[in-house]
């Protein structure tokens, strides 16, 4: 299928807060006049894409919940036709749209998306994970465009070493960007929105209120 709108995955594991994420950069977006729309991926239910449409900052036909039926690496890597078939028809109905968010289902260090499907990703760590995730070297952490290090407000009451997740990540990364944010104050927000306008959008960002 050809690709038209950009594209943009948000993987991560379990309880990492994707989609916690994505309920603080659309709203984001929006007021920068983009233009956006949401697939997420659930096993067996539409948890995520329920969650998101009660929040009512998209249209309820903006956002599709895919049932993958099987592991969550299949549908963004291996097989993503049901991922592609629900962005065209976003597309289809909404060809004003600049930005489609593709969130996976939650998985692990190992989930990594095709770029048959998106354009860049995004994997979100929590510090709650450990301060040695960098160390594992996982392929959605070593692979991803942008590592978003999340909920770094928890660092002090699970033991991790802030300091620590920094100079591991930065050394593992080889340059590739990193931001860290707390979802609920907003912190490190503005570096994943200048990440996206650089990366997908090619515009500039207005400076965040």
């Amino acid at each position: 299928m050809q690709k038209t709108v950009a594209r943009l995955g948000i993987g991560g594991p379990v309880g990492s807060g994707k989609t916690a994420l994505l309920e603080r950069l659309v709203p984001l977006l929006m007021q920068q006049g983009i233009e956006v729309a949401v697939v997420t991926n659930d096993l067996l239910t539409q948890e995520d894409a329920d969650r998101l449409k009660r929040k009512g900052f998209l249209p309820t036909d903006r956002i599709i919940g895919v049932e993958t039926g099987s592991c969550p690496h299949t549908a963004i890597r291996e097989d993503p036709t049901m991922n592609l078939l629900a962005i065209r028809n976003l597309e289809q109905s909404f060809p004003e749209l600049d930005l489609v968010f593709v969130e996976s289902g939650g998985d692990n260090l190992a989930s990594t998306f095709s770029y048959d499907l998106i354009d860049a990703y995004i994997f979100v760590l929590d510090v709650g994970a450990g301060d040695d995730i960098p160390r594992k070297n996982g392929p959605g952490f070593m692979q991803a465009d942008l590592v978003v290090i999340n909920k770094i407000d928890l660092a002090p009451y699970v033991e991790a070493d802030l300091d620590l997740i920094h100079r591991e990540a930065t050394e593992r990364r080889c340059g590739k960007p990193i931001a860290y944010t707390n979802c609920k104050t907003g912190e490190g927000l503005d570096q994943v929105m200048q990440f996206i306008f650089d990366k997908l959008l090619f515009q500039s960002v207005r400076v965040l209120a």
